[in-house]
């Protein structure tokens, strides 16, 4: 598997440059502080599963649909900061959290599978934050991940659309990286991870696309869900 894309020691070379503050709050010390982190903590106690009346609750085909918290407060910031801010180190807290609320609520999975943006926002941005948050939460699942989907046309935000619209903008979006990546596709129960969900509409073409590639199952953990 990959090494971890943002490493110990730039984490240690940046916090020295330019020590971190809150995403949350402000406070300098980390990039979220303890106060704030709770924030990611607000589902740990719930049961695994969709509370009854939340719209879409389980999109078909996903297995499961699991997240940290709601996308508000810290959480929304600290999420901001991170994919439009270059705010890296906040990969650590949310990956960890992603990790955290798996282990508890998730029913099964063998592999980790970021939802991909665009390789053009990547660049442009200098990372995908969908591979951090993956790679981190592999680290504390001691799961293999893997890049394993590609965004096949640049879409539009999901955030500035219907959820009709949405559906229609992600419909046919995704598909296997490279040959090598739909043979380790095949036959594997694969876990997608992503940032924030909403309809559920990207998490559904990626999980399309994987069943495509012979995946057996497809399930879905987020840091957060927007109501």
């Amino acid at each position: 598997m990959p090494s971890r894309p943002f490493s110990a020691v730039a984490t240690f070379l940046l916090d020295t440059a330019l020590p971190p503050s809150c995403a949350g709050c402000s406070d300098e010390g980390e990039p979220l502080c303890a106060r704030c982190r709770r924030a990611l903590e607000g589902r740990l106690g719930l049961p695994a599963g969709v509370p009854i009346g939340l719209p879409a609750a389980t999109p078909t085909p996903l297995a499961q649909l699991e997240w940290c918290a709601p996308f508000s407060g810290a959480v929304r910031m600290a999420l901001h900061q991170l994919k439009y801010a270059g705010e890296r180190r906040l990969t650590a807290p949310l990956g960890a959290a992603i990790a955290t609320r798996w282990r508890a609520a998730g029913a099964g999975g063998d592999l980790l599978v970021p939802v991909p943006v665009h390789a053009e926002r990547a660049r442009r941005r200098g990372y995908d934050q969908a591979v951090l948050l993956a790679a981190e939460a592999a680290r504390h699942l001691e799961m293999p991940w893997l890049a394993a989907l590609e965004r096949q046309r640049n879409t539009s935000p999901q955030f500035d659309l219907g959820r009709r619209a949405r559906r229609t903008n992600v419909a046919g979006a995704f598909a296997p990286a490279c040959p090598e990546h739909t043979a380790q596709i095949d036959g594997r129960w694969v876990v997608l991870v992503d940032d924030v969900v909403t309809t559920g509409s990207t998490l559904v073409a990626c999980a399309e696309a994987l069943y495509d590639a012979g995946a057996v199952a497809v399930s879905a953990v987020t840091v957060a869900r927007e109501r």
